[in-house]
């Protein structure tokens, strides 16, 4: 196996990363999550999940009927507040999780939010996600940030172009 574009303090790794457009291999994992990267000039919208107690980008599992656009719209919202409807679909992020190294895939959609943002704006914390940042990459955050998520965020900003 290639060397993986990025590994957590857990174990689990990013290993590869299918852009849009480009065929990826759908019968060799299930697609159960879709992540949203948004950006706001050079700072990224993270959450504080608070079971993890990381801080990683807005997403969570597709359900049942539900495209994963649809998934990424959803999550984007119960977890940061905002309503995000032009995402643009980036690609497809493979993971090797869990010490049983089960493969699975995550669907990735970004977009570039303009104009005046607060880190709160209609934000309201919950039993998983306990506050949401706009992150410059630098200044250091209270807990972990989630390394898989940050790559695929630079990823996603590499695609929708600077």
């Amino acid at each position: 196996m290639d060397r993986p574009l990025a590994v957590d303090a857990d174990g689990n790794a990013l290993v590869a990363f299918h852009p849009a457009g480009e065929p990826f291999p759908r019968d060799d994992a299930p697609t159960p999550l879709a992540l949203a990267a948004l950006w706001h000039d050079d700072r990224l919208l993270l959450v504080l999940n608070r079971e993890r107690a990381c801080w990683e980008l807005p997403g969570g599992l597709i359900d049942p009927g539900e495209t994963p656009r649809q998934a990424a719209v959803r999550e984007l919202r119960e977890e940061t507040g905002r309503h995000v409807e032009g995402l643009t679909f980036i690609g497809h992020a493979r993971f090797v999780l869990g010490a049983e190294r089960r493969a699975e895939y995550a669907a990735l959609y970004a977009a570039r939010v303009t104009g005046a943002v607060a880190a709160h704006d209609g934000f309201v914390p919950g039993a998983e996600i306990g506050a949401v940042t706009w992150w410059d990459g630098a200044r250091p955050l209270p807990g972990r940030v989630q390394p898989l998520d940050v790559t695929l965020a630079r990823l996603a900003r590499r695609h929708l172009g600077r």
